[in-house]
């Protein structure tokens, strides 16, 4: 059985938000998942950036990530191996990886490039799930991810802007995304 591996970053920000450039991720949240939306297991860790350190007012209010949990967390670098080796020990046939936009797969892309990390993800396609929910409602742009579980009849499960919580909600809609 193909699973899909759902990604969710938290990322440095301020009011008016920042260019990708000057983002870093803080939380990392991945549901690997069946194609009928339902959660095998997951991934969840805080991730201490290095550049900008200190969340701004607005990134903890939005994400509701206290600067201790950021503190106290290993960087990107110390915590990518451990990802990859949950990856690899899922033994699961990865059909591909996805999140809600396009900010993620940039993001994650960004930060392999410029720490030199590798990553088995970077062989696999990425599906734009935002995208393909558009797509097959035929809607004439894309909605975020609250509006699109609304309109699938579908509540958000847990607090917005939490990684594994977006994760685990933009999972749910793959059967409403993936081919049949």
């Amino acid at each position: 059985m193909e699973h899909w591996l759902v990604i969710d970053l938290e990322a440095t920000t301020d009011e008016g938000g920042w260019p990708l450039r000057d983002m870093e991720i803080i939380e990392i949240g991945a549901t690997l998942a069946t194609a009928d939306g339902h959660e095998i297991t997951h991934f969840h860790r805080f991730v201490r950036p290095l550049r900008r350190p200190c969340l701004t007012s607005f990134c903890k209010g939005l994400t509701h990530i206290d600067q201790a949990h950021i503190d106290n967390a290993r960087t990107l670098a110390q915590i990518w191996p451990s990802f990859e080796q949950w990856l690899q020990d899922q033994g699961a046939h990865l059909a591909g990886w996805a999140s809600w936009g396009d900010y993620d797969r940039r993001q994650l892309e960004q930060e392999w490039r410029t720490q030199g990390l590798h990553s088995r993800l970077q062989q696999y396609p990425h599906l734009n799930l935002k995208q393909g929910f558009a797509a097959r409602r035929q809607l004439p742009r894309s909605v975020g991810l609250n509006a699109a579980l609304s309109l699938a009849g579908m509540h958000f499960q847990g607090r917005q802007h939490r990684a594994l919580e977006d994760a685990r909600n933009a999972a749910r809609l793959l059967p409403l995304i993936l081919p049949a």
